[in-house]
């Protein structure tokens, strides 16, 4: 009997193949795996190398160069605009508004009648005073009379006094009587002397009189509510019929206003009052020129001048007063507008400017933190030193600097808290941002003008 041979199958995989199979893949893996090993280990490496250079480096601040303010300097001041000549217009006769003329906006002229104004005790008054003028007068041709009189007697005493003086030379007559007559004589002169003081004190109640009367007649005129000079009738406190008292209208208004029965205004020229700042005011002079500008008229400029000045400080606000007048022939500026004034004056020695980020509040005053070149300081590394100063003006982005500077000075803008006071720091200059100089400031470089230092 033969042997049966086993039969062979095609698709038979030998272990030595499925061995390296698995061989190939584990090396793939281990490939892969340290092809990304190594790369995050170079990253983590170099994230440490960096952290230990930074924790080791220098703290680095943005700096900037101290510049010289322009010489021509400009402020710009909030105002309200008030016309040149404005008064109001009251009574001086208590009575009741007959009719009135004008209305508010209403163009007057000068000694234009406004209203009539009815007072009928005031006719009373002026017969009153007809009457006790008369009467006075009578009194005074009275007292006159009486002294004609005793005048008379007076210089009839004085003729008998003389007879027996006369007589009693030649003895006709007894001494006694002369001494009568003389004494008559006498009494006659006294009596004179007093009809005279009589006739004074008439003659003055006469002129008491007279000015009393003229006093209530002057007061009839001002019955006739006329306008002081030419302008435009701004307000209107009256109707016809209403009550008006000695002191202006009788509206039952409690406010100064209230007892106006008219106000008045002369807007051809109008004038702006402004409070100038110390730090201005020796720039401003009477009659230089200022801009005004209101924003309901933009792109328009109207042009006036400085006519005059307090000429002192305000001790609570140090400003000075100032007023701008300017023409308004045209009626575009109304009286009660905001207008904003623009003053340009030149300054002999400007003061320096900084960035606005760079001021440091201390309890002791504004400081500024400067960059110091010292023999000891790193390569590259500046000390700081922190500045008092004295500050101008705010601008936001910029702010003067009157005193503390020379002009050479490097400042820190925006000093975070590894800025110290002697700490080393390293810096870059900054031209962007707060720390840029403002567009057209005119400042100079960090080191010009050292000679018109402002350093106190």
């Amino acid at each position: 009997m033969s042997q049966q041979v086993p039969e062979k199958h095609e698709h038979h995989i030998s272990p030595g193949k499925v061995i390296f199979f698995f061989v190939v893949i584990a090396l793939i893996v281990g490939a892969v795996a340290v092809g990304g090993y190594l790369p995050r280990k170079e990253r983590e490496d170099a994230a440490k190398s960096a952290a230990r250079v930074e924790q080791t480096s220098l703290p680095r601040v943005a700096a900037a160069k101290v510049r010289r303010g322009p010489a021509e300097s400009e402020v710009v001041l909030p105002g309200s605009i008030s016309a040149l000549v404005e008064a109001g217009i009251y009574a001086r006769a208590a009575g009741y508004v007959k009719k009135r003329y004008v209305d508010i906006g209403d163009r007057v002229r000068k000694d234009q009648l406004l209203a009539d104004i009815e007072v009928p005790e005031l006719d009373l008054q002026v017969a009153q005073a007809k009457a006790a003028l008369a009467q006075a007068k009578q009194q005074l041709g009275q007292a006159k009379a009486s002294l004609l009189q005793v005048q008379s007697q007076r210089d009839l005493a004085k003729l008998t006094s003389d007879r027996y003086t006369s007589l009693v030379a030649r003895g006709a007559v007894a001494r006694m009587d002369a001494d009568t007559q003389q004494a008559n004589f006498k009494t006659s002169e006294a009596l004179v002397a007093s009809q005279e003081a009589n006739v004074g004190a008439a003659d003055e109640n006469v002129r008491q009189s007279q000015a009393n009367l003229d006093r209530v007649m002057a007061l009839q005129d001002y019955k006739q509510v006329k306008a002081p000079f030419a302008g435009i009738v701004t307000a209107r406190n009256i109707e016809t019929g209403a009550l008006i008292s000695a002191n202006g209208a009788g509206q039952g208004g409690t406010n100064a206003l209230a007892s106006e029965l008219y106000r008045i205004a002369q807007s051809g020229s109008v004038r702006i009052i402004e409070n100038v700042p110390q730090s201005t005011a020796l720039g401003i002079v009477v009659g230089m020129p200022a801009e005004v500008s209101v924003v309901e008229l933009p792109g328009r400029k109207f042009v006036g001048k400085v006519a005059r000045t307090s000429n002192t400080l305000d001790p609570a606000s140090r400003t000075l007063m100032v007023e701008v007048q300017l023409p308004n022939g045209d009626g575009k500026l109304i009286p009660g507008m905001f207008a904003e004034v623009r003053f340009k004056t030149h300054r002999e020695t400007p003061p320096f400017l900084v960035p606005g980020d760079a001021i440091i509040a201390a309890n002791t005053g504004p400081q500024l933190a400067i960059l110091q070149e010292t023999p000891d300081a790193p390569p590259g590394a500046r000390r700081i030193h922190f500045q008092p100063v004295s500050l101008g003006r705010d601008f936001g982005v910029q702010t003067e600097v009157v005193g503390g500077l020379d002009g050479s000075e490097l400042v820190v803008v925006n000093p975070s808290d590894d800025v110290r006071d002697g700490a080393f720091v390293k810096f870059e200059l900054s031209g962007q941002g707060r720390g840029a100089p403002a567009a057209g400031t005119g400042a100079g470089t960090a080191n010009a003008d050292k000679g018109g230092s402002d350093k106190k």
